[in-house]
């Protein structure tokens, strides 16, 4: 997959590289997703932010109209990412839980990757993708959340 990596720190580096064994496309850079950097997502597939990064629902609109479908997050929560609009705009996201963020990560990507050359690919839980496949979190009540937006 071609990928961005926004929000990337100097120690985080390594780590993506090695999980990474360049089986996917990833440009890292070090400034956060926001209407100024939303641009590099273009030509991408997918995109990694940080729990710091502020995924709203005008960079998810955004994001879609590049054609990003999917979002990966170096954390374990989701509440800087719109996932009302990520799933209204079919972009599927997914975290990490506290260990392996850059395994974890990876492997969202290659799940995804999977998904993409294969119509017929299999759907698989594990313990370390939590929310891999996944167009929306578990506990988000989307009707009640959908409701909300109109």
């Amino acid at each position: 997959m071609k990928v961005i990596a926004y929000n990337i720190k100097t120690f985080e580096k390594a780590g993506l590289a090695d999980a990474n064994q360049r089986k996917h496309h990833i440009t890292l850079i070090s400034n956060p997703i926001g209407e100024e950097t939303v641009a590099y997502a273009v030509g991408k597939d997918a995109i990694i932010v940080s729990g710091n990064d502020d995924v709203s629902a005008a960079i998810i609109s955004k994001l879609a109209d590049m054609g990003i479908r999917y979002i990966t997050t170096r954390s374990v929560g989701i509440d800087h990412i719109d996932a009302v609009a990520a799933f209204k705009r079919k972009i599927k996201i997914a975290n990490v839980s506290l260990t392996k963020i850059a395994e974890q990560t990876i492997r969202n990507l290659d799940s995804w990757q999977l998904e993409k050359n294969s119509a017929t690919a299999a759907v698989t839980t594990t313990k370390d993708r939590v929310a891999v496949n996944r167009s929306f979190p578990a506990k988000i009540n989307l009707k009640a959340a959908l409701q909300e937006h109109e």
